[in-house]
């Protein structure tokens, strides 16, 4: 497994490459950037397997210890340590301070609160500083979204993973745990305790605005198979997961950070299909699982993250004991001005965690005077912040033991990895499964700024990039001999193009299986992990 020393200097590694480069919104990673290493772009990596370490620690040995801490906590730190909050520009002191001031269980990390283009020094500094916030008692979790694709906060500062469809792709469970393993040791060495993946719902591909690519794909027991690898994964690598967004986001045609999406089946209905993942996660055991903003059949106007028989049915059908989690409480599907208000909502609905609510200090208040006037009931806050500290403590453990492992113990090199994920994830759409490549290609669609990241890793595998050649296009619009999608495999369905292929992102490792595959010296060998219309023309080129 890579040491803490290793992921460091590799990714301080990647930071310089792309320090030239424009940074990416809160939504996406850089393309641009070009792995460090030649070797990188091997044409076939070397088989993973998960890096080894102590067994992680698990939050039922710290029982007594959460009891201790949580019995000694005031009313406001009782309240405050059932709150993740999110603070307003760059730098670490409005976090330190929300800590200090409101007894914050934690705060989540957004793009916002970092540079255009930060490094894994800045990231580390500002973490370090919020840990630091609060010295004894509860530990300060410091969560974020980190699934990777379309949904990495931490740009240029972490390793450049692809969203989970893509580990989905390349139909390689074991690559998915040494992926995802890989990925929390990169986050556990930047300080973070808890990353909020895997992405468990189930897409239905086109219509499913809000999830797409970020899911393992449409067949809800593939799903929850990938789901529990990337759990595996994340425990091994010493950041606590969180299965989201229950009961199910991927089937739903409105997205919640907009508006309150209405979910057509209840849960019940709902078992044997979309809950599958969930209930993978928690057999792989998960320590949190993230409530949805979802309207159900028979509470179209409130959202389960506020809705009791949400949690209730969350608890029963998942067997889960672990700590519930809200979704993002400042998204529009939740009602916004309440002054504290959505969050005593959620808690008494049965969450055991509010992330993000738009007004952590008022939220903090809010919960003291639902306690002081019998709103919510003290021992049940208490049992819910116990489980809060225990998931807390167990991390900390883990994340110790993985610092003092022995650092030659079955060492996985990152960019090996990655370099694996792209080859094995690249999938033909159309067309034959061998590619008899060519010597040189011209890019003629697509953005400015993939059309230069094809280029450059073009250029790397040995091919000529001009105005003649091989046409290359990575938008359906433009015509070409080839199509080469960067995101959901169904954007790329009405090309013209005789032959299609996926990387589902434009991260460079998987540029770089594009370019070779372009060369003739990579197979295309990825399966498409979800069916839609247009879909049945991918022929089938795994194993």
């Amino acid at each position: 497994m890579p040491t803490r020393l290793t992921l460091t200097a590799l990714t301080a590694a990647l930071t310089l490459v792309l320090a030239g480069c424009s940074g990416g919104s809160a939504g996406e990673t850089d393309a641009t950037t070009d792995p460090s290493s030649a070797e990188a772009g091997a044409s076939s990596a070397a088989p993973t397997s998960a890096p080894t370490s102590a067994p992680p620690a698990q939050p039922e040995d710290f029982a007594d210890e959460a009891a201790e801490i949580v019995d000694s906590f005031s009313d406001e730190q009782l309240a405050g340590s059932l709150i993740i909050g999110t603070w307003a520009g760059a730098g670490s002191q409005g976090a330190v301070d929300m800590v200090r001031q409101n007894s914050l269980g934690g705060v989540i990390v957004m793009a916002d609160n970092l540079t255009e283009t930060p490094t894994a020094d800045e990231v580390s500094a500002l973490t370090k500083d919020i840990a630091g916030a609060r010295t004894t008692g509860q530990p300060v979790s410091i969560g974020v979204d980190q699934e990777g694709g379309p949904v990495s906060r931490l740009s240029t500062a972490a390793l450049p993973f692809p969203p989970l469809m893509a580990l989905a792709a390349t139909g390689d469970g074991q690559l998915t745990t040494t992926a995802t393993t890989v990925q929390a040791r990169n986050l556990t060495d930047l300080g973070f305790t808890i990353d909020f993946a895997p992405d468990s719902d189930v897409t239905v591909g086109p219509e499913d605005v809000a999830i797409n690519v970020r899911s393992a794909g449409g067949d809800p027991k593939a799903v929850a198979e990938v789901v529990a690898q990337a759990v595996d994964g994340y425990e091994a690598g010493g950041v606590a997961s969180s299965a989201k967004h229950f009961p199910g986001h991927g089937r739903l045609t409105v997205d919640s950070h907009e508006s309150l999406p209405v979910s057509e089946k209840s849960i019940d209905e709902l078992e044997s299909t979309d809950l599958l993942p969930f209930k993978s996660a928690v057999e792989a055991g998960v320590p949190l699982v993230m409530m949805g903003h979802i309207g159900l059949p028979d509470a179209k106007t409130t959202p389960a993250s506020l809705n009791p028989d949400a949690y209730a049915a969350m608890r029963d059908k998942l067997g889960f004991d672990g700590v519930a989690i809200t979704d993002a409480l400042n998204m529009e599907a939740v009602p916004q001005n309440e002054n504290g208000g959505e969050t005593v909502t959620a808690l008494k609905a049965g969450a055991d965690l509010a992330l993000m609510p738009p007004d952590a200090a008022a939220a903090q208040k809010a919960i003291v005077a639902a306690l002081g006037d019998g709103t919510l009931a003290k021992d049940d806050l208490v049992e819910k912040s116990r489980r809060v500290v225990a998931m807390q403590l167990a991390t900390a453990e883990t994340q110790k033991g993985i610092a003092g492992s022995d650092a030659g113990n079955g060492a996985e090199d990152p960019e090996a990895v990655l370099t694996e994920v792209a080859e094995k994830s690249l999938t033909v759409l159309k067309g034959d499964c061998e590619f008899a490549g060519t010597e040189s290609i011209s890019i003629v669609g697509g953005s400015e700024k993939e059309k230069a990241a094809l280029g450059k890793a073009a250029e790397s595998a040995g091919l000529t990039v001009g105005s003649g050649g091989t046409t290359v296009s990575l938008s359906p619009k433009t015509s070409a001999e080839v199509a080469v999608g960067t995101a959901a495999p169904w954007t790329m369905r009405s090309t013209t193009a005789k032959t299609a292929v996926t990387a589902y992102d434009s991260n460079p490792y998987a540029l770089e299986a594009v370019a070779k595959w372009l060369k003739g010296d990579l197979t295309a060998t990825g399966s498409l992990p979800v069916e839609y219309d247009g879909s049945d023309a991918a022929p089938s080129c795994s194993g």
